[in-house]
């Protein structure tokens, strides 16, 4: 129990729905005993009333005396048992008002307890760990631990309220009887725990194979132009059937074992009730008992039966909310080692500078940047030109404070970046991502999307200046048409010019385009870069590309080699140096002249 400690803050946070369903649980029990005692009583005057009746026979009153009495008691008993039941499935609905209710209410908090914690962690983290495993800690674990806190904590005070209640009664009535009759539960909940355990792991199995199945329908309808490509639409099938086979395969297993389970309650059960019979048979000729004694219990033990059995389910149930409140404790207790020292929130003008920064990825061990030094003055713009994994992407989100570095120090206006805080630093940044991602919503909102208060005037000028709008004005419902998942409706083009108009319709301080122009072609990138020139104006603007073209445009460029500065210069500085830009120049205007 120890891992589900952690939801005891829950409990007494809602602790009044807790007691209340406890004090609920205890008169919907009252209800349910004593129709046990009225069978009893009922049934003895029947019996009284029938060796009466046959002590008076052949008396005149015989018939009418013993007709009037059973009519009367019989209706009396009757309408009394009626009421009882109304009286306790009323509170067995509010104990479900309460308890279930305080269950879904933990299930809420619990859920954006770990959204809000998956979006503070650090960028290390989603490295680290796939989306599927978060999103099976945010929903299917999420889900076994509210069995626990709803149907476990339910059944389980029903079953205790109920053994507190009942058993020391059916002891004052007769304590041999009762222990046979309460000998095969024991028994039947044992059995029921070893059977649900044997369920419960082949339902883990068969939840695999369903997502497994469902992984596989996913990624070929995603991939389904490239399958038709190939025509390799036979194999898909086949593959399929196979994932589809072992999920029938495993259902069947468990059809197997879930046939035994009514079984063998039953058998249990009645068991329990030839046990009663008999035993208290022996009884009422002893003269301890009378046959409405060996009804009311019967009756108890049809009432302790589902309790009984409901113990190895509890317990089943506890043990895999246990297991997955330990998965979900493992990400809650993850801390976020991205952190402000200072929460600074003063004014940005944009000044950059990197002072001998190095940075290593801890989960690959490589070091993306050594020793890099450089200042960008606030309005000034700079070109990071490089290679496939020389480090420029890192750089960026440094920037965006997506990781710390591992030495030296970064700092805007002359503060380390570390002093302010991060929300807020992040707001005085445009970032336009290598990895492009709009959301499945309008491209209106997905333009406003970095902004709290976006104007119509401001989104359509973000448009223009990302050589967007007259794109969106030739779609059917312009602005407001819905994009598909991940923006599938825009071509690769049109998804990095959403983006760059997202980034500047918040007017940044510091603007960043990480190879943002790599899906469009020449005429478009200068169009978007002749347009992004006067936004660019009086902001500090990082322009990121492996296009010499794209740097044209910057007051100052650098090159990046394996994690380290080759160069840094204008255009005109470089290309007389005649090193690796120019080399990179040359390559590429080569490559231009024969395309």
């Amino acid at each position: 129990m120890k891992d589900l400690k952690y939801l005891n803050r829950y409990l007494f946070k809602y602790k009044y729905y807790l007691i209340l369903g406890l004090l609920f649980v205890a008169i919907s029990n009252f209800f349910v005993i004593i129709p046990g005692q009225l069978v009893r009583n009922a049934l003895n005057l029947v019996m009284d009333n029938i060796s009466l009746h046959r002590m008076m026979a052949g008396m005149p009153d015989q018939s009418a005396v013993f007709g009037g009495v059973i009519n009367s008691s019989v209706i009396i008993y009757g309408v009394s048992i009626l009421v009882m039941a109304f009286l306790r499935g009323f509170f067995l609905f509010m104990v479900r008002q309460t308890i279930i209710a305080m269950s879904r209410h933990i299930e809420f908090d619990l859920k954006n307890e770990i959204y809000a914690h998956y979006q503070s962690l650090p960028t290390t983290f989603y490295r680290r760990n796939n989306t599927g495993d978060l999103m099976a800690r945010i929903s299917e674990d999420v889900s076994k631990v509210r069995m626990y806190l709803g149907p476990a904590i339910m059944y389980g005070l029903n079953m205790l309220v109920l053994f507190i209640m009942l058993i020391p009664y059916m002891f004052s009535i007769n304590a041999k009887l009762t222990l046979y009759a309460l000998l095969p539960l024991p028994v039947l909940s044992l059995s029921i725990y070893f059977v649900n355990n044997i369920i419960n792991r082949r339902s883990e199995r068969i939840q695999k194979s369903l997502s497994d199945l469902s992984t596989f329908v996913q990624e070929a309808f995603s991939g389904i132009r490239v399958i038709k490509s190939f025509a390799r639409e036979e194999d898909s099938l086949n593959n399929l059937k196979k994932q589809s086979t072992i999920y029938r395969d495993r259902s069947l297993k468990l059809t197997r074992v879930q046939a035994l389970f009514f079984p063998l309650i039953l058998s249990l059960i009645g068991l329990s009730t030839i046990l009663t019979i008999f035993v208290g048979g022996s009884e009422v000729l002893k003269g301890q008992l009378t046959f409405g004694n060996i009804a009311e219990f019967v009756m108890y033990v049809q009432l302790l039966t589902w309790p009984v059995t409901s113990l190895g389910w509890i317990t089943s149930i506890i043990q895999r909310a246990a297991a997955s409140q330990k998965r979900i404790n493992e990400f809650l207790f993850t801390k976020n080692d991205i952190l402000s020292e200072k929460q600074l929130e003063t004014p940005v003008t944009g000044q950059l500078a990197f002072e001998r920064v190095t940075f290593k990825y801890e989960d690959s061990g490589i070091v993306a940047l050594k020793d890099i030094s450089f200042n960008i003055e606030s309005g000034e713009s700079v070109a990071i030109i490089g290679g496939t994994g020389s480090g420029k992407s890192t750089l960026a989100n440094l920037i965006c404070r997506m990781f710390d570095v591992s030495e030296g120090a970064i700092k805007i206006d002359g503060q380390n970046i570390r002093d302010y805080k991060i929300p807020y630093i992040r707001r005085q940044i445009g970032y336009v991502p290598q990895d492009v991602f709009l959301f499945s919503d309008s491209i209106r909102n997905n333009i406003a999307f970095g902004s709290d208060d976006v104007s119509e005037t401001a989104m359509l000028e973000a448009s223009k200046q990302a050589d967007l709008h007259e794109n969106i004005i030739n779609f059917e419902h312009g602005y407001d048409t819905v994009l598909g998942e991940r923006g599938i409706t825009l071509s690769g083009g049109q998804k990095q010019r959403v983006s760059i108009a997202r980034a500047i319709v918040r007017n940044p301080k510091i603007l960043i385009l990480d190879d943002s122009l790599s899906a469009v072609d020449t005429k478009t990138e200068n169009a978007i870069l002749n347009a992004l020139k006067g936004v660019m104006e009086n902001k500090t603007s990082i322009i990121i590309s492996h296009r010499i073209s794209s740097a044209k445009l910057a007051d100052k460029i650098l090159v990046l080699n394996d994690g380290e500065i080759a160069e840094a210069g204008t255009h005109d500085q470089l290309m007389e140096k005649t090193g690796a830009y120019f080399d990179l120049y040359n390559k590429q205007l080569a490559g231009e002249e024969t395309s």
